[in-house]
């Protein structure tokens, strides 16, 4: 294997201001996005909530418009979409498919097979969780012809996506930016890395108030 784990620098990405980040295209989606999630109080022993995403992969209509509605926040014609474990797995192929492009998975805390591949990895900084992350992608899958669209479920911190950001360029590919289901990110983390979302965390705080 030939894999060089890098810290992630400032990246020089030219994805422009992502214009508010939420798209209104369909409402309705956004809807049931809002309505199936779920906060969960795990009790005494965590002293924050958890989330329940669960509902989305339950609902055949989100599974069904999900990854169109994500491709759609694209600013240009991806050639490839690459999402992060493990949710990504599920939502990168959806989206690469309505693009009508392949995928590539972005493996985290290498420890399986993709050992024995060439990967090309970058060390993200501290996530919502506050511990770093490494994350691999096989070297052969990405190149110079490429624009990637990046794919995940939810950002807040941007620490993994910088870290695919920065592997993206390291293939000599083209970062196109950031399609997620929920954006948490702030401003200057949005328009730096280019994040796109289709509903906002602020909506999902305020179903757990009401």
């Amino acid at each position: 294997m030939r894999s060089t784990v890098s810290p992630v620098s400032s990246v020089p990405l030219s994805v422009g201001r992502s214009e508010g980040s939420v798209t209104p295209a369909d409402p309705d989606l956004r809807e049931r996005l809002l309505t199936a999630f779920r906060w969960i109080d795990p009790g005494e022993w965590c002293d924050h909530l958890l989330t329940d995403r669960s509902g989305w992969w339950r609902d055949p209509v989100i599974l069904d418009r999900i990854g169109p509605a994500l491709a759609a926040l694209s600013p240009a014609q991806p050639t490839v979409v690459v999402a992060p474990a493990t949710s990504g797995f599920l939502l990168g192929p959806l989206v690469a498919r309505a693009a009508g492009v392949g995928f590539v998975e972005a493996y985290r805390d290498l420890s399986g097979a993709e050992l024995a591949d060439d990967l090309i990895t970058r060390s993200s900084g501290p996530g919502h969780d506050g511990r770093p992350v490494v994350l691999g992608v096989r070297s052969r899958h990405l190149g110079s012809d490429d624009s990637v669209l990046v794919v995940d479920d939810w950002v807040e911190t941007g620490a993994q996506l910088s870290a695919l950001a920065e592997i993206i360029s390291a293939a000599g590919a083209r970062y196109l930016g950031a399609a997620v289901i929920v954006d948490g990110a702030q401003l200057p983390v949005r328009d730096r890395l280019g994040v796109r979302g289709l509903v906002r965390e602020v909506e999902l705080d305020h179903r757990r108030r009401s």
